[in-house]
């Protein structure tokens, strides 16, 4: 019986020993948090080289960088040495050095500590908590339940992140730039044995405040690492030497805008860009020297995107010009929607050649134009009268931009700029109007840019890649190093423009008049070939300058945050020159090759731009794009016949057919040629009919203004009174008597310049003028009063 009790009391016993051990053995695996840390960390940009950006102080106001990969091996040996010399050896715990402690703290007045760097990382992670023995037993357990969890490199790497260096610096990688300006990775012995003493006395860090003790600490480290040769004689001699750390440094701020950017997309996060460091600095510097001359005009803001053409990387990102807080140099200009000029041109332009509507140097009509009350204007208020489509591009005239967007289709357009990922325009086309190429609407430099560098790269893809497009071009440019691109499947169906509508814009795009100091540079062997825009908005708000290479895209912006316009502010003068500034600071490429898969050979009259007809004098062959072509042969060139002297025009009702001389002539309706022949002296009007000979069907004149069944309506004066009406019109001869009529009423005549002013009443009006040979020409009117 006595002995069954007792039997009974062990295994009583033994079962509260396992449920004891069971019990420690579920804390032990248990006693750990999930997550070791959760303080908050600063949001930190880098370089695709891994150098630092700039960096934001966390939520807590602590200078904490996220944890790095690795730790610098000169950390490793120095933080051992001073901190935990069997540290690959113990399981967490070193009970030989716990033992020592607990014997000195028992035995003297003295304290001594026996943690391992694996103990201090628990401690750490438990904000520092009063030194208790029960504390530190809890330390003990989860120091050892730690190395379970993570490898001794990992755990080295939770110390270097989270231990104090002093103030609000928190973590190795903080510390090496708040004290030393440099990375971690390239600190020099002395400066790595001054940040490994650091964490075990941090207020040591300041001037003034136990520096001599710092320095003492340091250099007896730097003796041991000498005795365990990890130093040289003379590199300890010269490590000893270095001065202690002082006040703190500012961190880097090349990119302050994309940190801004970052801290709201990826906040807390260590973010690796694709941003090029020396291109960032150089662009920073031009940035800062352009900066000084927009400000001789009240220019304040500027910025800058590089992007690489093909790939959308972006290699540099100047937000805003280093101004002041009064010039809201806070904002950043990239992402801001701003007008968009005469930026947009150029996407009008390759979608009418791949429409087959325009042929690359086809004539159009640069005239006064109204369009239901719409009268846009050039930039010098002058007319060409009719001028080769290129160049209308290239000198950026508005009247023949508003007038092919008519033509070409406001809602049509409107689509193609959205799937060109230019997303601020986000309003019904109709809320534009035909305003809309000429900047009616708003973007950033961030989606321009991004829709002219995949313009080139539909280039460089098409052309490289056995004659293909990619169905995903127009996506957004890539700023974090680490994500993936998607440009989508390949097709040979054009997902926007095909290849050889934009050869055709691009070279119509490198004949823009370059800004000062870069007229001549075709003459120069090796000079860059740019295709390149420039903007200017309504006011002399915004100016604009893009260009492309097959290599980069860059996009700039000038012009003050606020929308204040300034005279001079241009895209010519305030954004250009900064332009080519950042071209001379990237590699040179060749421009883009043909893309002759997408390419045909036409016959083109050299004068019209148009399919040559059979009366055209001068025809070459020219590279288009290939398109269905929509556009009639020459319609401007004629046979006309001359008397013998060639001084009149002839028939045969009239004169000998053996003395009738046949020649081609180049014919412009008089509309046209009214303001042709001013910038053209060239230009030959047609002779007039010899004297008893009726001409052809062909009009001496025409009516500049007003237009066919025109409705006008009647400005006010400043004294709120009607004024009058300008009426115009274009005769092929120089000098001649035109006779005016309103409503069968004699007006009055005109000579050579032929415009009438008139006050009609309200209502509907028939105008005829009639010239001295009795040629007479009509137009149905109706006046409105303001």
């Amino acid at each position: 019986m006595r002995i069954t009790k007792r039997f009974i009391a062990f295994f009583k016993w033994l079962g509260l020993r396992r449920s004891l051990i069971l019990a420690g053995l579920l804390y032990w695996l248990f006693c750990l948090p999930r997550v070791l840390f959760e303080s908050p960390t600063s949001t930190v940009i880098e370089s695709r080289e891994g150098y630092l950006l700039g960096a934001r102080i966390a939520a807590d106001g602590q200078w904490r960088f996220p944890a790095s990969d690795s730790v610098p091996h000169k950390f490793e040996r120095c933080i051992l040495l001073f901190e935990d010399e069997y540290f690959y050896q113990h399981p967490g715990v070193n009970p030989v050095a716990v033992t020592k402690a607990l014997w000195n703290n028992l035995t003297t007045d003295s304290r001594r500590g026996g943690s391992t760097l694996t103990q201090q990382v628990i401690r750490l992670s438990r904000d520092n908590k009063a030194r208790t023995y029960s504390e530190k037993l809890i330390e003990m357990i989860q120091a050892t339940r730690l190395e379970f969890r993570y490898s001794k490199k990992e755990v080295l790497g939770l110390y270097a992140a989270h231990a104090p260096f002093g103030g609000n610096v928190i973590g190795l990688e903080t510390a090496a730039w708040r004290y030393y300006g440099l990375p971690a990775t390239e600190l020099s012995w002395g400066q790595m044995a001054t940040l490994a003493v650091l964490p075990n006395a941090p207020a040591l860090v300041y001037p003034g405040k136990g520096q001599e003790v710092l320095l003492q600490k340091r250099n007896r480290l730097l003796k041991k690492l000498l005795e365990r040769g990890e130093l040289s004689q003379t590199d300890y001699e010269l490590s000893v030497q270095e001065p202690l750390p002082g006040k703190p440094l500012p961190l880097p701020q090349l990119a302050p805008h994309l940190l801004d950017r970052m801290v709201q997309e990826q906040a807390g996060q260590r973010v690796k860009t694709t941003l090029d460091y020396k291109l960032q600095q150089q662009l920073n510097t031009s940035m800062r020297l352009h900066h000084q001359g927009l400000q001789a005009n009240q220019i304040h803001n500027a910025a800058i995107l590089v992007l690489s053409t093909d790939q959308r990387d972006v290699l540099a990102y100047v937000g805003n010009s280093p101004t002041s807080a009064q010039h809201q140099v806070f904002v950043d200009i990239i992402r801001s929607k701003r007008s968009t000029g005469s930026i947009l041109k150029p996407l009008l332009y390759a979608s009418a050649i791949e429409d087959g509507s325009l042929l690359p140097d086809m004539l159009v009509k640069d005239v006064p134009t109204s369009i239901n009350g719409y009268n846009p204007s050039n930039f010098d208020n002058e007319f060409q009268g009719a001028i080769s489509a290129s160049e209308a591009l290239s000198r950026s005239l508005n009247i023949p931009a508003v007038r092919l967007l008519e033509s070409y289709g406001l809602e049509r357009f409107h689509r193609k700029l959205q799937r060109a990922g230019l997303n601020s325009i986000d309003r019904q086309a109709n809320h534009y109007g035909l305003s809309l190429i000429l900047g009616g609407a708003e973007a950033s430099l961030w989606e321009v840019t991004a829709a002219y560098a995949a313009m080139g790269a539909t280039l460089n893809h098409y052309s490289g890649n056995s004659s293909q497009y990619r169905t995903g071009e127009y996506s957004a440019p890539k700023i974090i190093n680490d994500s993936q691109r998607d440009f989508g499947e390949t097709t040979f169906e054009a997902p926007l423009f095909t290849a050889g509508s934009l050869f055709n814009t691009f070279q119509a795009l490198q004949k823009v008049n370059r800004p000062f100091g870069q007229e001549l540079w075709d003459s120069f062997n090796g000079a860059q070939q740019i295709a390149w825009k420039t903007g200017t908005s309504y006011g002399f708000k915004d100016a604009w300058a893009v260009g492309v290479t097959p290599k980069y895209t860059v996009g700039v912006w000038a012009g003050n945050a606020d929308g204040e316009g300034r005279p001079g502010l241009t895209g010519v003068q305030a954004a250009a020159p900064l332009l080519f500034n950042v071209f001379d600071a990237l590699p040179k490429s060749e421009f883009f090759p043909p893309p002759f898969d997408d390419l045909v050979q036409r016959n083109i009259c050299t004068k019209s731009g148009h399919i040559a007809g059979a009366y055209c004098e001068n025809v070459q062959e020219q590279w288009v794009a290939k398109a269905k072509v929509m556009t009639l042969s020459c319609p401007y060139h004629r046979t006309v016949f001359l008397d013998d002297k060639k001084e009149y025009q002839v028939n045969l009702d009239c004169y000998p057919a053996a003395d009738i001389t046949a020649e081609k002539w180049f014919v412009l309706p008089p509309f046209l040629e009214h303001y042709y022949t001013k910038n053209h002296p060239e230009y030959r009007p047609l002779p007039a009919f010899k004297q008893g000979c009726f001409p052809e069907e062909i009009p001496n004149m025409e009516f500049i203004f007003p237009k066919d069944s025109s409705d006008i309506i009647l400005a006010q004066d400043f004294s709120q009174k009607p004024s009058e009406v300008v009426f115009k019109v274009a005769h092929r001869k120089s000098e001649t008597t035109l006779y005016w009529y309103l409503d069968n009423t004699y007006l009055g005549n005109t000579d050579t310049f032929h415009e009438m002013a008139l006050l009609p009443e309200a209502g509907d009006h028939l105008l005829t003028v009639v010239d001295a040979d009795g040629n007479e020409i009509r137009r149905q009117i109706h006046i409105r009063n303001p």
